[in-house]
């Protein structure tokens, strides 16, 4: 019986009985060992240095065990490293928790994700080639509420162009106070920032927004060039001289500059800007399908600069963390593995005439409904668009 001995690594001094005093193998049974020799007999090769016999080297399945487990540390590691960095890095100048007049906490989680056409980053050259303009400051050009729950993942667009009343609010350019008005949902954002967007948002749908995500032209482009591009299938030819779109039918890998002109175009949508909204959910599912697979999330060489193009224009409330960002991706990714819906809030008239010029009347009665069965977390009865 082998007493767990490792007679290889003796060093001249035997622990058991001297060879003259010991027992005789029985008939038949092999001589033991004598000490400071191998099973046949000659004496083990020493260090010379050390006096003792080497390790005996790892074999190659326990070196392919050891390369695997330490590649999987410095991944980890680095990772970790990666997100810990990254979430200081967030501008989280929106203070939700100071604005006035919030809609009552609901069931289930409300992220506004609100794309700006902020040019912040953008050189001339990159602007005159993205065809993005001069314009400065900030303007809303895509706002989707996303709700998450029991019920899975529900994508609600809400046009620029909806027709809503803006509450109350103080320019913070002069101080001067306004009275609420009606005007098109986006003038809330240039009128009052990101905070007059939220409670215009939550007192005309009665939803609490509980995180808040904008990004602007340059980061938006800046993560779909990180990420190697985003698969998209196009049932027709996209041409557009005003966004520059210029794609053709197909399944393809758009970048980020034919991206962001995809997202931009509403002029040849049968549907104008609910077209527009349709595309833009289409393309931030497939954006976050490709952003949460693990060759990016575990990969610092993808995962550090995908992180990077995007706090360059990323703007989230005070309350949002970097775990809440891949919350929001996950549950986007979610709903193109039919956890989910994409839906555009009921519209009545999408050319309502108004003081302000064209805009999009909502389905009062329909999107009552609608907000109510997300308020309280129930299944949604809203057909989903083809």
């Amino acid at each position: 019986m082998n007493d767990g001995t490792d007679h290889g690594s003796w060093s001249g001094r035997g622990t058991g009985a001297p060879p003259s005093t010991r027992t005789a193998p029985l008939p038949g049974m092999p001589s033991p060992a004598t000490p400071g020799r191998t099973d046949d007999g000659s004496r083990p090769h020493r260090d010379a240095n050390s006096g003792r016999s080497p390790k005996p080297r790892p074999t190659r399945r326990r070196r392919v065990v050891r390369g695997t487990v330490l590649l999987l540390a410095v991944l980890v590691t680095a990772s970790a490293g990666t997100y810990v960095w990254a979430d200081t890095e967030l501008d989280q100048e929106v203070d939700l928790g100071a604005l006035p007049d919030r809609a009552p906490d609901g069931k289930g989680t409300n992220y506004l994700i609100v794309g700006s056409d902020s040019r912040a980053g953008l050189s001339e050259q990159a602007r005159k080639d993205l065809r993005t303009g001069s314009a400065e400051g900030r303007r809303t050009d895509s706002m989707i509420l996303l709700h998450t729950g029991a019920n899975g993942t529900t994508m609600l667009s809400l046009p620029r162009d909806s027709w809503v009343t803006i509450p109350p609010y103080v320019r913070p350019e002069t101080g001067r106070s306004y009275r609420a008005e009606p005007d098109k949902l986006n003038a809330a954002f240039s009128l009052g920032g990101p905070g007059l967007l939220v409670r215009a948002v939550e007192s005309n749908t009665g939803l609490h927004v509980d995180h808040y995500a904008e990004i602007g032209f340059a980061g938006f482009v800046g993560v779909v060039d990180a990420v190697g591009g985003v698969d998209m299938c196009l049932e027709r030819d996209v041409q557009d001289d005003n966004s520059g779109a210029d794609l053709r039918k197909g399944c393809q890998t758009l970048d980020g500059g034919e991206a962001l002109a995809f997202v931009r175009q509403r002029k040849q949508e049968a549907r104008g800007d609910l077209g527009r909204t349709r595309n833009q959910q289409r393309f931030l599912t497939a954006l976050a399908k490709k952003a949460v697979t693990p060759g990016t999330l575990l990969n610092p060489a993808r995962s550090f600069p995908t992180l990077d193009a995007g706090l360059d224009t990323l703007v989230v409330d005070k309350d949002t963390g970097l775990r809440d960002l891949m919350t929001l991706f996950r549950a986007m990714r979610g709903v193109t593995a039919g956890g989910g819906r994409q839906i555009n809030v009921p519209v009545s008239d999408p050319a309502f005439a108004t003081s302000k010029g064209s805009a999009v009347k909502w389905d009062d009665r329909r999107a009552r409904t609608l907000f109510a069965e997300l308020r309280d977390d129930r299944p949604v009865t809203l057909p989903q668009e083809k």
